[in-house]
């Protein structure tokens, strides 16, 4: 396997843009959450690239796809963690619903993504 450049792979570069979103978001949630849902929301989303990343750096594809996986299993929790803001009323439902529409389409490229090298 050919190593990839990860700064020229499209779901590497949404997954940016998701974790830059996530961060100017949790900005507004209450300060007693500092310890907690902001800071799980945060590393869920910086997981998603960074694993991207790593897995790029691997010298298989095996290696690759099991980073990918755990990119995958993040965006998932990034998920499930939208939805609880959702519900404690830290965000508006606009705002949930168009980072929870751009985390689908990057949970389907992933899936797409692994397929194609699996």
């Amino acid at each position: 396997m050919k190593r990839q450049d990860f700064k020229k792979m499209k779901i590497w570069q949404d997954s940016m843009e998701i974790t830059k979103e996530i961060y100017k978001l949790t900005s507004d949630f209450p300060k007693y959450e500092q310890y907690g849902l902001i800071q799980q929301m945060r590393k869920a989303a910086v997981s998603i690239p960074s694993n991207i990343a790593e897995g790029c750096g691997r010298g298989s594809d095996a290696q690759l796809a099991h980073f990918i996986d755990i990119a995958q299993g993040s965006a998932f929790e990034l998920e499930t963690q939208l939805y609880l803001a959702g519900q404690l009323s830290f965000l508006d439902q606009e705002k949930m619903d168009i980072l929870v529409t751009k985390l689908t389409t990057l949970q389907k490229m992933i899936d797409g993504f692994k397929n194609k090298i699996s």
